[in-house]
């Protein structure tokens, strides 16, 4: 048998080392690889854990600075966490309040609320404004409660939190916020009764020139009255001294002095009445806030504020007058006469430039409830810009040292506060027109 020829003996070792370096090249790179991706993982997880203090710094940072007092809980109603708001108010750190009972911060008086509180949290609701006392460091601290629910990454209700506010600052702030409602409704009266005084000072020539008649009637009778008393006084001289009857009655014209005296006496009494009158429209004025209100003749407020305002600064003003008979407002007299002469001296300002003749209309009427007054001037108008910014406080056209711009925003003040309207437009025939709603007190057209 013939045997194949070789080439030479097979190394077996050599075969066998080619083989190994191979296994431990691939060995080598493998643990590269998977030291390359611990590393990796090893920078994200320091990444992460950087983040994560850095949440957890400003989350602690929030809670300290927290001025409410906020206790986290479980559903056991156990206390987990406290911040340092609510150290500070009970006076023990988080590690000595932690695993305590809820019911342990809280006095006698609120751990019937409380129950209800944790009861509501088991069943995942809300509360707020609960009025809770804490038992404090110092003694009882009142805070008003409100409570959330606190849940695990799975939505599972893990206990409730709870963020409790010093009902001492809410009173404070309550009382702070309630003491300057009271400084500016003190302030708003002040302002009224100011704007109020100065057309007072206004209308002094008008009031001036008002009495003037009065007194004069009252002047002149009394001069009457003292001719006719001195005629008397020698009729009786005369007969003491003896002399005739007849020739002293003659003498003194004593027989015209007794037919004059009782015209005299009653022009004495008018004109008193008139001045009395005016007084007492001038005190109704001058009034405060404290007058109820009532059913007042708003007609006659009408034609005492033209009176005063006109007659003194355009004595060639033509008035007119429609009201109806029996027209009657209800509310506050001396404040309806404010507004109507405020509008009276705005439309004879504005009319002030306007060629003449001025007139002033009047115009009154009952509809829907209310006591409805027109009152429309023979002057240019308001500007569109204008009208839609009248009643703005402060706002005026007028010059410096001509107004103050307060009239009308007043007057719009006041009668919103008697459940009335204020107006203002453009006449189709021309100048302007303001309409005054108050509520009506039986008026009725007159026929």
């Amino acid at each position: 048998m013939v045997q194949p020829p070789t080439s030479g003996p097979i190394d077996v070792a050599t075969s066998i080392d080619g083989e190994g370096e191979g296994v431990w090249i691939d060995v080598i790179r493998k643990m590269d690889e998977t030291y390359a991706d611990l590393v990796a993982q090893q920078v994200e997880l320091e990444r992460k854990n950087a983040e994560l203090e850095e949440a957890q710094a400003f989350i602690a940072g929030v809670m300290a600075a927290m001025t409410d007092v906020l206790v986290v809980g479980d559903t056991a109603g156990r206390i987990v966490e406290v911040n340092a708001a609510a150290e500070r108010a009970l006076g023990r750190a988080t590690g000595q309040l932690a695993g305590t009972p809820l019911a342990g911060i809280f006095d006698e008086a609120s751990q019937a609320a409380l129950g209800r509180l944790v009861a509501a949290a088991r069943r995942r609701e809300r509360v707020s404004d609960l009025e809770l006392v804490l038992r404090g460091a110092e003694g009882a601290f009142p805070v008003s409660v409100n409570s959330s629910i606190r849940y695990t990454p799975r939505g599972r209700s893990a206990g409730l939190v709870l963020v409790g506010r010093p009902t001492g600052e809410l009173r404070r702030a309550y009382g702070d916020l309630a003491a300057a409602h009271e400084r500016l409704k003190e302030t708003q009266q002040q302002l009224v009764h100011s704007e109020k005084m100065a057309s007072l000072g206004r209308l002094v020539a008008g009031v001036a020139h008002e009495l003037n008649n009065p007194i004069s009637f009252v002047y002149g009778n009394a001069h009457a009255l003292r001719r006719q008393a001195d005629r008397l006084t020698a009729y009786i001289r005369a007969l003491d001294a003896g002399k005739p009857a007849a020739e002293a009655r003659a003498a003194n014209r004593i027989d015209k002095a007794l037919a004059d005296l009782p015209s005299t006496i009653d022009g004495l009494a008018e004109g008193a009445e008139r001045v009395r009158d005016i007084v007492a429209e001038l005190r109704r004025f001058a009034a405060t806030d404290k007058a109820p209100a009532d059913l007042f003749d708003l007609g006659a407020v009408l034609h005492a504020a033209v009176t005063w305002v006109a007659r003194a600064q355009m004595p060639d003003l033509e008035v007119s007058f429609d009201l109806p008979v029996d027209f009657r407002a209800f509310g506050l007299s001396a404040h309806s006469h404010q507004v109507v002469m405020n509008l009276v001296q705005n439309a004879i300002d504005a009319m002030a430039d306007a060629p003449p003749p001025h007139r002033l209309v009047i115009s009154g009427r009952i509809e829907g409830g209310q006591a409805v007054v027109d009152i429309r001037d023979s002057g240019p108008g308001i500007a569109t810009d204008v009208l839609s910014r009248i009643f703005d406080p402060f706002f005026t056209t007028k010059p410096v040292g001509k107004g103050t711009g307060l009239g009308l925003a007043i007057s719009d003040r006041i009668v919103s506060d008697q459940g009335g309207s204020l107006s203002a437009a453009n006449h189709p025939e021309g100048g302007a027109v303001f309409t005054l709603r108050l509520p009506a007190g039986g008026g009725r057209p007159a026929p």
